[in-house]
Formats: structure tokens, sequence, C-alpha cells
């Protein structure tokens, strides 16, 4: 595969510089403000037109502080925060292969650091590949529906809550040591968690032995690395040992697994290379869950809520 700078491929020049606070916040406005955080594709708001001209749809913006080299395809108008790159393709390119250099640029996080090497000097000299594999440029991408299931309108401010053990809910385990080279070394059917943030934590499909199988119905949470990164696993799995497994004592559903996990990872502030979200720990913390008139936890609302919820539909 041949590597060029990224700037060969692409226009690279900042963004607007904007400061979110001195801007007009729209809820009904189609023009994006986007920021340098590594969620719901870089945008923080929408807002209205001023003076300037927003940058065109289409573009890509990669963050150059923050979440650095989180990279998105824009699919509104948009202005930027300040340490916001833009891209602009030099020649044709379609969405696809748009998407495929945001993760060839992501794929470089590791070389910077929020407090040390930024990346504000180095993205034009960024190595990608030339050309996009053909593999990817075969990938189907079936449309999703924002859709909601139920139609019910529920809040989560207007019921009870209470705090409960995990191991009161969750049998907890966690697994010997096994890395993901190994797993890699053995490709297989099962999905293998790993202390990352995406891809619901699977590194790859691996046939590892050595590796308990998991069933499905579990949540993994990481202990390292990205700790208190949570998932609902659908399907039997394996994991390395940086995971801690929790298995329910109760019936469980996807849309509950979903709930579940969102409020775990409200938690991952409490946690750090220091202070790990080990099994030992896990077990002595809890988890506030809202609840019936009788006290219990409030499984059926949970799985409601969820249905109720824009693309609930496409889960």
């Amino acid at each position: 595969m041949n590597l060029v700078p990224l700037s060969q491929l692409f226009e690279v020049s900042y963004g607007s510089k904007f400061d979110l606070k001195k801007m007009s916040i729209n809820e009904n406005s189609s023009i994006a403000f986007v920021g340098r955080t590594a969620k719901n594709n870089g945008i923080t708001a929408f807002v209205d037109e001023i003076e300037k001209s927003p940058f065109p749809a289409g573009m890509i913006t990669v963050n150059l502080g923050g979440a650095i080299l989180e990279s998105y395809v824009q699919l509104f108008p948009f202005y930027t925060a300040q340490n916001v790159a833009i891209l602009k393709p030099r020649g044709q390119m379609s969405e696809l292969e748009k998407l495929y250099y945001c993760f060839a640029i992501k794929a470089n996080k590791f070389r910077y650091g929020a407090f040390g090497r930024e990346a504000n000097r180095t993205l034009r000299t960024l190595l990608v590949p030339e050309n996009v594999p053909r593999k990817f440029l075969n990938i189907k991408i079936n449309n999703l529906s924002n859709n909601s299931i139920s139609n019910k309108k529920l809040s989560l401010y207007n019921r009870k809550w209470k705090w409960f053990l995990y191991s009161k809910l969750f049998d907890l385990y966690t697994e010997p040591f096994v890395s993901i080279g190994e797993a890699k070394k053995v490709p297989g059917k099962y999905p293998f968690i790993s202390t990352g943030s995406d891809n619901n934590g699977i590194a790859c499909m691996t046939g590892v032995e050595k590796a308990k199988v998991y069933p499905s119905g579990c949540i993994t949470v990481a202990s390292s690395g990205n700790a208190g990164e949570a998932f609902y696993q659908e399907k039997p799995f394996k994991v390395t040992n940086m995971i801690t497994i929790l298995k329910p004592k109760f019936s469980i559903s996807t849309f509950i697994g979903l709930f579940l996990v969102t409020l775990i990872r409200k938690e991952k502030y409490r946690y750090s290379y220091g202070r790990k979200s080990g099994i030992e720990r896990m077990k002595e913390s809890k988890i506030k869950l809202p609840v019936d008139k009788n006290g219990d936890t409030d499984w059926k609302f949970m799985e409601d809520y969820i249905k109720s919820l824009p693309y609930s539909a496409s889960i």
C-alpha cells in the first residue's frame, strides 16, 4: 500500500475558530457548530448563520486538540471552534472514500497528546493510503431509520431512583491474560472484547481456545485503558484480562442493556490509569436505577424508554 502526505489528497485549512458562547444557538437551524468533541459527529450545537458563510456540507473536519484526530464527514453546512481543521478533497471523492480517510486519520491518534504533541503542525504531512482499498468501497451501508418503536413520551425526571450494588444485580467475572495478538493469530467466530472505546469493544474475531466463551446478554466493562467504557454484548464472546464481565441475574433485553451501559459510562470520570475499575471495585460499587412504586428496579420502564427514542427502530 502506497502512503502519501494528507495534503496530496486534500486541501488542508483551519476552520472558523469561533466561540460557541458568542454564537446564537438555534435548535431549528440546519447549520452545525463543530467542536473538538469525540461524539455526535463533532457537532456541539446548531446555530444561526452570521455574516461569514458556513463551510459547505461534505467536507471533513479533524480535531487538532481536545479529542485529537477525531475526524468526521459533515452532513450539514457548518462553522467550527478553534483547533479544528477542514479537509477539502482535491478531486472527486465519494462519501464512502471520505469515511475511509476519516478512519485512516483517526488511526494515527496514538502519535499525539492533548497536553504534549498536538496535530496543528503535522496534519498536512500525515501519511495515509494513496487509494482506498477496493474491499472498503464494496461495503454496503443500509440506511438507518430515525423512527422510534414506541410513540410513548417518557421522562427520566419524573421517576424515583435508587442505588443498587452491582453484585446484587450481576454475577461478575474476569479472565486470565489473553493478548489481542494471541486472539488475532486464531481467527474465529467469537468477538474478542478489549479495552477500546469503539466497535462495541471488539478488537477482532477469534477462535483462541485459552479464552472462555461468555454468553450473549452480558455487559463488558473496561477496567484499564478506556476504564469504565461499557458495552452490551448481543452475541457469545471472549475477552482480554482487563475486562469485567457483568452477567445479569435478571431477564435482560438489548434495550435494557443499552439503558444500563449508558449509566455505567456516566461513572467513567471516577477512574484513571492509577484507579482502575476492576472487578473488586465494581463488586463494591453501586448503580442508580429507576424504580417502581414498590422500590424495585423498573426494567419495563428502562426498556420502554429506549424504545421511545429516535432511531430505536433501527436497533
